[in-house]
Formats: C-alpha cells, sequence, structure tokens
C-alpha cells in the first residue's frame, strides 16, 4: 500500500491507513499537528489511535522545535528481540514455571529491585557507557534529582499497562526471546515536568491545542528538555538491554541442558526524537508510536498478547520520514475493553499463551487491538518481512 495525501493547514497529511476507518478525535488532532508554524512533513503510520497529547501512529518532522506531549511520558518506549538456539522442541509441555521464574527476575508493574542490577554479572553483556551515563543524571532538571534512588533500582523492569515480557516461535520453529518497555518512572517525571514548562511559554498561547507547546532552537528551555529527553532515551535502551540479559540468565538456567546461545539482539525505541536530515534541511523528528525504518534498519511491530508480532526490515522510504508502524495499535480504549470483554473472553482469547488471564489486564485483551495481519499489509512500502512470531509465554505487568 502507499500512502493517501489528505490536505492540513501548513504541510499534507501522509496516511497509510484508510482515513475512513480513523476515529474522528485522532484525525482532529492529526489536523492541529499541521497548523504548526515549524512543522515541515506529517506521516500517520497504519496503527494510527488516538493518543493523550498526540496522535499514536505519527511522524511529526519539525524543523527547530520540538513538542514535548508529542513525544510522551514514556519517554524511548521501545522493543527488543533476539533469537536463540532453542527451538520449539525444547519447550516443556507445562510453561508455567518458566513464567514464574521470569516474573522473579524481572519486576513488573510498579516494582523495582531491592539494590541495582549490576550489568558486569551478565556473561557477554556490553558495560561500557555505564557510569558516563550514570554520571549525567547530575545535569538532568533539578525538578527530579530527588528520584535518582528510584532511577537505578527501577533499571532492569518492566512497568505496566502494554509493557511485556515474551517467550515466542518463529514459523520455522525457533525461540524468540521479546521485550517492551521504556523509561519507567524518570522518563515520565522529566517529560510531565518538560510538558508544564513548554505550555507556559510565550509563543505557545496562541496555539489551537495545548498539549501542542513546543520548545524551540536556540532557547535555553530547548537546551534543557533536549538534554534531558536524550538522557532518558538512553535509559530506555539499558533498561531494555538489562531486562533482556536478565531474561537470558534465566533461559540459560531453565535449559541448561540445551545450552541455548543468542543471536545480535534487535533494538528499536518508538516513542522518541531523532536528529535526521531531509531534503537538505535538519530537521526533529519525533516517532510517537513508529518506528525507524530506514533502509536496512530491523525492527520489531509486535501485536496484542495472543496474536503474534513481526520482525521486519526497512525500505528506507522518504515519503514515511523512513518510518514505520509500532504495534497493531487500539481500536479501542482501555476503559471500553473492560467494559466489553470479560476474563471469560481472555481466557479464550489467550488460549495457548502462558500469561495472565485476570480483570487486572482484560484492557489488554487480544480484541481490544488491531489485527496485526492487517497493519502489516498496509505498509509494504515501508517494510518487509524477516520474521512472524507467536508468544507461547507472556508476562504484563
Amino acid at each position: 500500500m502507499s500512502y493517501v495525501e489528505m490536505p492540513g493547514a501548513n504541510v499534507p497529511i501522509r496516511m497509510w491507513a484508510d482515513p475512513k476507518t480513523v476515529e474522528g478525535a485522532a484525525m482532529q488532532q492529526l489536523r492541529n499537528v499541521a497548523t504548526l508554524p515549524w512543522i515541515k512533513g506529517l506521516a500517520v503510520m497504519p496503527d494510527v489511535h488516538y493518543g493523550k497529547g498526540a496522535t499514536v501512529g505519527s511522524v511529526i518532522a519539525m524543523r527547530g522545535a520540538v513538542c514535548p506531549a508529542a513525544v510522551g511520558v514514556d519517554i524511548g518506549c521501545g522493543m527488543s528481540a533476539v533469537r536463540t538456539s532453542l527451538t520449539a522442541a525444547d519447550l516443556p509441555d507445562d510453561l508455567s514455571r518458566l513464567r514464574s521464574k521470569i516474573e522473579q527476575a524481572i519486576p513488573v508493574g510498579r516494582g523495582m529491585h531491592e539494590d541495582p542490577v549490576e550489568p558486569g554479572r551478565f556473561h557477554g553483556m556490553a558495560t561500557g557507557g555505564w557510569d558516563d551515563f550514570w554520571g549525567r543524571f547530575d545535569g538532568v532538571a533539578e525538578a527530579v534529582k530527588f528520584r535518582r534512588g528510584r532511577a537505578v533500582t527501577q533499571m532492569g523492569t518492566l512497568g505496566q499497562g502494554n509493557h511485556f515480557v515474551e517467550l515466542c516461535i518463529d514459523v520455522s520453529g525457533s525461540v524468540w526471546l521479546m521485550l517492551h518497555s521504556g523509561s519507567r518512572n524518570i522518563g515520565k517525571e522529566l517529560a510531565d515536568h518538560h510538558i508544564g514548562v513548554a505550555r507556559e511559554l510565550p509563543h505557545n498561547q496562541g496555539l489551537v491545542d495545548r498539549d501542542l507547546a513546543v520548545f524551540v532552537a536556540d532557547t535555553p528551555q530547548m537546551a534543557a528538555y533536549r538534554n534531558d529527553l536524550f538522557w532518558a532515551q538512553e535509559y530506555a535502551k539499558y533498561n531494555r538491554a538489562l531486562m533482556m540479559a536478565l531474561f537470558k540468565d534465566v533461559v540459560r538456567k531453565e535449559f541448561k541442558k540445551a545450552a541455548p546461545t543468542f543471536e545480535q539482539e534487535i533494538s528499536c525505541h518508538h516513542n522518541y526524537v531523532a536528529e535526521e536530515r531531509y531534503d537538505g534541511m535538519d530537521l526533529l523528528v519525533t516517532r510517537k508510536g513508529a518506528i525507524r525504518a530506514g533502509s536496512g534498519d530491523y525492527g520489531i511491530i509486535p501485536g496484542s498478547m495472543g496474536t503474534g508480532s513481526y520482525i521486519v526490515k526497512g525500505l528506507g522510504n522518504e515519503a514515511s520520514f523512513n518510518s514505520a508502524s509500532h504495534g497493531a495499535g487500539r481500536k479501542m480504549s482501555r476503559n471500553a475493553a473492560k467494559k466489553r470483554f470479560s476474563t471469560q473472553d481472555l481466557e479464550e482469547q489467550t488460549r495457548g499463551v502462558e500469561c495472565r488471564k485476570d480483570s487486572g489486564v482484560v484492557d489488554e485483551i487480544p480484541g481490544a487491538y488491531k489485527s496485526i495481519d492487517k497493519v502489516i499489509e498496509q505498509q509494504t512500502d515501508l517494510v518487509e518481512v524477516v520474521a512472524k512470531l507467536k508468544q507461547v509465554v507472556c508476562v504484563k505487568g
């Protein structure tokens, strides 16, 4: 599928989704974004849906400006995956023990480690850069510095909502490890602080939506946000790396006889800002629920907790600012899902998956999400499929 171009105030809205299927509130958000004076392009992914601050599944390219609410509060949220030497034949019939071991190793929800997890204890894990990373915490906003202790002990934890840790099998029978998480509470604290600052700036007072308040180049507010933004994105990357190390450690212990090995990890942000160049212009590209899909870039596009996911390779389509969708995308809100579905529905829709099946995760039921297969079909000019995975264990926060 190629994109459909919709009119916008300052730039056209390029859509890799059928405009007729996009909810009205999301379309209005997109039109609002297109009114920003600094905008140079707007691309919309097939998993598009209404989001807080800005539309989920949107790629916003601006010159000399960035919108903190469009990035969102889970700065650097993204995915990691790795193929193992294990096959489906190596797995036991009962996977409940494996799920329990994963949950013991990786705190979920609001949980955190009792003591900081040292990366040096894990075989093969890169340890360079950690000291420098934590040293730069001294340069973040004063308003969040009191959270350092929590940030340290939450490093290597999952969080809640749609975050997950999964053990999957691809169509060839290979076992994969996959997880989804971001910058935890420290990312939220930094985002909330800067969103509040942006809303009070004079140049933002006439915007059609207060959530679209921006920082502009060559100002102290922009410099402060960029510093904290890029630090939080790095936190999210390290958080996923540490969780994957913990996950591998569990798998090594549980499958000791099989002596599992692991290929190179695939990792990608899908809520973040990148400095990129298009049409001779240096732009700040915000991917709000979208991954980078430059030529040859590997990415991960997950479905819901019962339907499976895709490993993809980018095709480098500049019309989308080298982007692709970040997942299946919700087709109903969490509250709507809780009203529409029961725990019995959850059990039926996650049959064959070792996972929670209680009321606390009904809002994550597969029926609340769009079809991941359809989402992939709508972006064949953005990515090519490398592997299709189906989860057999899913740990939710």
